[in-house]
């Protein structure tokens, strides 16, 4: 699938991009639980577009600058006007090489 291709709602989403930039972490805490979580995003690019990936926790760790990067079963969703590309419980996020 490709980047352009990605719109709001849409589920099962596998795709391979290249990060441009990686923004510093912050912290958020659960309205549910309490818990508190490490959030940062990256925006990726396959050449035909761009999209915001949102990181969690130890995912944040993994991603760098220049590196490409294999989304597996995610999912995108609008978050403050814009779209994301969500990883999310039942995705998965793999670095392939930098």
């Amino acid at each position: 699938m490709k980047i352009g291709d990605l719109r709001q709602g849409m589920k099962r989403v596998d795709v391979e991009a290249k990060v441009l930039e990686v923004s510093e972490p912050r912290e958020v805490q659960s309205r549910y639980t309490g818990q508190r979580f490490k959030v940062a995003e990256a925006i990726i690019t396959d050449g035909t577009g761009t999209i915001k990936l949102v990181l969690w926790n130890d995912q944040i760790d993994l991603v760098n600058t220049d590196d490409i990067v294999r989304i597996e079963n995610g999912y995108v969703k609008t978050f403050r006007g814009e779209i994301q590309l969500n990883v999310g419980r039942y995705g998965k996020l793999t670095v392939l090489h930098d």
